[in-house]
């Protein structure tokens, strides 16, 4: 069966219109459709792509091609001009310190929020952090949102961040200059610089756009936020950091200008014994959410529009440091952290200073702005689709109940208006990538004539304009 499926590779990609008219045309939403190996299941990668790859609207390249990098490089430098921004840093001085950082960001972007016709809100976002690991003494910790509320669909949320504080080698030195141009101005720059590109435009989900404070000293500002949205019951659908993310070149001096990491965990964090064992017995450890989200950046962020190639690394983070994704990915969100290609540790984290004629710190002239710019791009178009796309099917489950060669997949149909369908999507245990999709139509089961214990299968929903959503990894229903 396996064989005869992938003998229809060559299909080419219906249009977005034409995909949006067949799942019109499809059955109705509380019946069930098969498909049998030798009609369904397309392989439709093109060109080394994924079979779920969606090519950028038009809507989406113009965005993009508003992302500035001389508005980028002008937010780096201003944040370096702040001397330190070390989170033990003075709170109270207008031109030094994180409290000064602090107040600029959050004037940038109401200025930006004006633009946006009521639909965005900033707020300063803080909390007392008693002592704690790398916090001698009680300190207020203040993260600077941004959020563009939705239009269709509000109550779904996509998070993008970076951290504005900075350090030197010292992780406790509070006093002494620390630019943090890369780590992470860079960041700030990326998050701050979509929330004005989108501020203007009307998403159907809601972008949340932040500057989080205390990730040096322990993630303790992102903890905050991510504690607050699930405090709320907030239906976050996906968050990325963006953390070291300023130069393409490594410290041995090789340079590679276009692709950025995206760091993705796999068994999260947050699972239960139960899921695990469910887990164990039935496979997905590389089907987390976070995975399928690194999945659909990959799906609309590698390709012409951002000129950047996006490579994914399965695991959580670098060894022996951690980013802002983190405290969402323990509290059960699907979370992902984007850095540059190779780190160049003579510069991070490295005091101010000349020594034999050359310039150490982490200075704003070990920057690449455009490099920065292109980093946006990915950020954007995946956000953006995201916020367009319905959202991620929920309740996913694939039968067991019975022993067959077939499969029969369930889910839930969403509530958003523009919804027109779901694609089934399918790859071998040992495939990196979805290389099969097989339109469903408007329905909430669906049945494949290929074995669930040869392939994995995976349910994403599609838009009348043809948006796709990232894909739902089932679980078994016995």
């Amino acid at each position: 069966m396996l064989a005869a499926a992938a003998g229809t590779a060559g299909t080419a990609v219906a249009s977005a219109a034409a995909t949006g008219q067949a799942f019109a045309a499809g059955s109705d939403s509380d019946s069930g459709s098969r498909s049998r190996s030798g009609s369904g299941g397309e392989s439709r990668g093109h060109g080394g792509r994924p079979a779920t790859a969606q090519s950028p609207s038009r809507e989406l390249r113009t965005l993009l091609k508003e992302i500035d990098p001389d508005r980028i490089e002008a937010t780096v430098r201003k944040l370096a001009s702040f001397g330190t921004r070390h989170t033990l840093s003075v709170q109270d001085d207008p031109v030094r310190g994180i409290g000064a950082a602090r107040d600029w960001i959050l004037a940038e972007l109401k200025t930006y929020a004006e633009a946006s016709g009521g639909r965005m809100t900033v707020e300063l976002q803080s909390y007392i952090q008693e002592p704690a690991s790398r916090i001698p003494v009680a300190t207020r910790i203040t993260n600077v949102v941004a959020t563009l509320r939705g239009s269709v669909t509000p109550e779904r949320i996509y998070v993008v961040s970076g951290h504005y504080d900075s350090r030197v080698t010292d992780v406790m030195d509070a006093t002494s200059d620390s630019p943090g141009a890369d780590d992470d101005a860079s960041g700030v720059a990326v998050a701050m610089e979509l929330a004005r590109v989108m501020a203007t435009r009307r998403p159907a989900a809601t972008i949340v756009f932040a500057a989080v404070a205390g990730e040096e000293q322990g993630l303790y500002g992102a903890a905050h936020m991510a504690e607050r949205f699930k405090a709320a019951g907030a239906d976050v659908q996906g968050m990325f950091t963006n953390d070291i993310v300023g130069s393409p070149k490594a410290d041995d001096g090789t340079v590679d200008p276009r692709s950025v990491r995206l760091f993705a965990e796999g068994v999260p964090s947050s699972e239960t014994p139960e899921q695990a064992a469910t887990r164990r017995s039935v496979g997905g450890e590389n089907d987390s959410p976070a995975r399928q989200l690194a999945r659909f950046v990959r799906d609309t962020a590698d390709n012409d529009a951002t000129g950047m190639s996006v490579r994914v690394i399965y695991r959580r983070d670098r060894y022996l440091r951690g980013g802002d994704h983190i405290p969402f990915l323990e509290r059960g969100y699907a979370a992902a952290r984007f850095t540059e290609p190779a780190e160049d540790y003579a510069h991070q984290h490295q005091d101010v200073r000349v020594e034999d004629g050359k310039q150490y710190g982490d200075l704003p002239e070990f920057c690449d702005f455009g490099y920065i710019a292109r980093v946006a791009r990915v950020n954007g178009a995946a956000l953006w689709t995201l916020a367009q796309a319905p959202g991620t099917p929920q309740g996913a489950r694939i039968v067991t109940s019975t022993l067959t060669n077939a499969t029969e997949l369930v889910w839930e149909r969403g509530t958003e208006p523009d919804l027109a369908g779901y694609e089934v999507v399918w790859r071998e245990t040992t495939a990196p990538e979805w290389t099969h999709v097989i339109e469903a139509g408007d329905v909430t089961r669906h049945e494949v004539d290929l074995s669930k214990d040869n392939v994995f299968f995976g349910v994403r929903a599609v838009s009348r304009s043809g948006a796709k959503s990232p894909v739902a990894f089932p679980v078994p229903q016995r």
